[in-house]
């Protein structure tokens, strides 16, 4: 399996700070409440899928929270009510990302965010909430203060980043229909585990939609028999970590869209760990025009 692992014309480099952060410099933090930063897409990065721009926004949103409380707790798991995704960003591109932070204490943080490509909106996520968990067991607390400074200060060169390729999938399956089974492999050993934790190793959680994306966009495809895009994903729970070396079985099932939803075509998607459910969500199609690549 090679999800999160750099193709070897990019390799992404080892190190914490380095190979799974996507936040280059915080150019505003308005009494907590209101957080703007920057990152740019590595032009070298071999692929940037959109799961990594929700990403980002996540991690601009923790930098801040891991201050507010001094730097003892750091958010970790997430919940995603809804994400909404107007479009894909390509290498070189510059995100701009704003979170608007609701509540934030040693228990949680709740929030929302954007990223916007030269005044374009990319993403939006809305009604996110992170636990708050001991900064100690995944990372150095006095570590991540010094990075903190640096991206609040005149932040850090970009270009780290080497990118991700497509998710490799052991398809389960036989014939694609109403549902889709795959397993994922995660790999043992990865540049992004360095920096995600350094001391505890974790999947991130965006590697994993990402796969289930790919799922998902295939049922959806087959079903409406042409090209589709995703415009949303919603009800995103992720109920465990996942560590290094894990086999994730996926699957990918046709739903109905409710009456409120203006997509034609909704995907459940999920994700278990020796036949536990770690990880859900529902994702929104419809036929793809052009606007997403």
């Amino acid at each position: 399996m090679g999800l999160g692992v750099a193709g070897e014309d990019h390799p992404s480099p080892a190190g914490r700070f380095a190979a799974f952060s996507f936040v280059d410099r915080i150019t505003q933090i308005d009494g907590v409440a209101h957080v703007r930063g920057l990152y740019t897409i590595p032009a070298s990065a071999s692929r940037f899928p959109v799961s990594l721009v929700a990403e980002a926004i996540g991690q601009l949103a923790a930098w801040v929270a891991m201050s507010t409380v001094g730097f003892r707790f750091r958010p970790v798991a997430a919940l995603a009510g809804d994400t909404r995704i107007h479009a894909s960003p390509r290498p070189g591109d510059l995100l701009e990302l704003q979170v608007d932070i609701e509540s934030c204490d040693e228990e949680a943080i709740t929030y929302r965010g954007r990223a916007l490509v030269d005044g374009r909106l990319v993403l939006e996520l809305m009604d996110t909430l992170g636990s708050m968990l001991d900064i100690a067991e995944f990372d150095d607390p006095a570590a991540l203060r010094t990075d903190f400074e640096v991206l609040r200060g005149a932040g850090r060169p970009p270009g780290a980043f080497g990118g991700v390729p497509a998710p490799s999938l052991v398809d389960l399956s036989h014939e694609v229909a109403q549902r889709l089974e795959c397993r994922l492999d995660v790999p043992a050993s990865a540049p992004f585990f360095q920096d995600h934790f350094p001391l505890r190793p974790v999947f991130p959680a965006t590697l994993m939609l990402d796969a289930q994306l790919q799922l998902a966009q295939r049922i959806a495809a087959e079903s409406a028999g042409e090209p589709v895009r995703v415009t949303r994903i919603t009800n995103v729970k992720v109920r465990a970590f996942t560590a290094p070396g894990a086999a994730l079985d996926l699957t990918a099932e046709l739903g109905m869209p409710g009456a409120d939803d203006p997509e034609p075509m909704m995907v459940k998607v999920g994700a278990k760990a020796d036949g536990r459910i770690i990880a859900g969500a529902k994702m929104f199609f419809e036929p793809d025009t052009g606007g997403i690549k």
